[in-house]
């Protein structure tokens, strides 16, 4: 793709999601979760009443008076798109693949961080680290992460989120608002989501297919697996084939849906050929009433 049809698709997604964020989500993202956050600020003396939780030990032991750490709202936030670039994101029997959907949902929730003036990053991984994009906040940094979500060419076409989890963990400190974009055709990742979920406010957005779902009876199918690089011939006309297609689906949305309940993060699943839009504005209403 040469740079005049990438700024032209950046441009394209630019004022679809700018739209949407602007009159749609920058409200109910802000509702959602702003002064969410609790962020130190000074430690006083102990009086009497104050939360014995909030003692500073170490000061508390200095100067052999009790202190207590004083905590104040976060005025700005900090948003983290983890976004799944592996081989089976560029998969899809609609219009586009699920990866161009996740691309225009992450555009929107970059775009409704920068109009609350909070910071945005960008993570994408495979079953490596692919790219990573600190925090910074303005409309030109924004467009820098659309141009990277639409034109990055991933070394890997495997997946592995327990890894990209890890890696947030490691060199996001403060607490941070996650999206974690991806199809969840992945396990393994429950332990280190639960450490992350501790920490940050962490949403997944899973992105599928129809076609992930259920094979259709097309006959013998030569299928390629994006991951591996394998192609197979398939039975579609066995149904002991498509069922435990199916099966093996359902195990992967059981676990995905699962972990992150256990982690007390969020979840969103949209298909590809449904409204993200409503999907998001669901989840940010439900958030914000909490």
């Amino acid at each position: 793709m040469d740079t005049k049809e990438i700024l032209k698709k950046v441009r394209k997604i630019e004022i679809k999601t700018r739209r949407l964020s602007d009159h749609i989500f920058s409200g109910e993202y802000h509702s959602s979760f702003k002064g969410r956050g609790m962020t130190f600020s000074e430690v006083r003396q102990y009086q009497y009443g104050d939360d014995i939780r909030a003692i500073d030990w170490n000061v508390t032991a200095r100067t052999n008076e009790p202190y207590v750490k004083v905590f104040e709202e976060e005025r700005e936030l900090t948003m983290m798109l983890m976004v799944d670039i592996s081989g089976s994101e560029f998969f899809g029997t609609t219009q586009q693949f699920k990866r161009d959907t996740i691309t225009e949902i992450a555009a929107t929730l970059a775009f409704s961080a920068t109009q609350n003036n909070d910071k945005v990053g960008l993570m994408l991984f495979s079953d490596e680290i692919e790219l990573f994009i600190p925090p910074k906040k303005g409309k030109s940094h924004v467009l820098r992460i659309i141009r990277e979500l639409i034109e990055f060419q991933p070394k890997s076409n495997k997946t592995d989120i327990g890894n990209a989890l890890k890696y947030l963990s490691n060199v996001m400190k403060k607490k941070a608002i996650v999206f974690v974009l991806s199809d969840f055709m992945d396990t393994n990742y429950d332990h280190t989501l639960k450490i992350v979920g501790n920490k940050h406010d962490v949403t997944g957005i899973r992105v599928f297919d129809r076609y992930d779902e259920e094979i259709p009876n097309l006959g013998m199918l030569p299928v390629l697996d994006a991951e591996s690089g394998k192609q197979y011939l398939v039975n579609t006309m066995s149904k002991k084939v498509r069922t435990k297609y199916k099966a093996n689906y359902l195990e992967s949305v059981d676990y995905y849906e699962k972990s992150f309940s256990r982690s007390g993060a969020g979840t969103i699943s949209t298909r590809v050929d449904e409204s993200y839009v409503k999907k998001l504005l669901g989840y940010f209403k439900r958030k914000g009433a909490k």
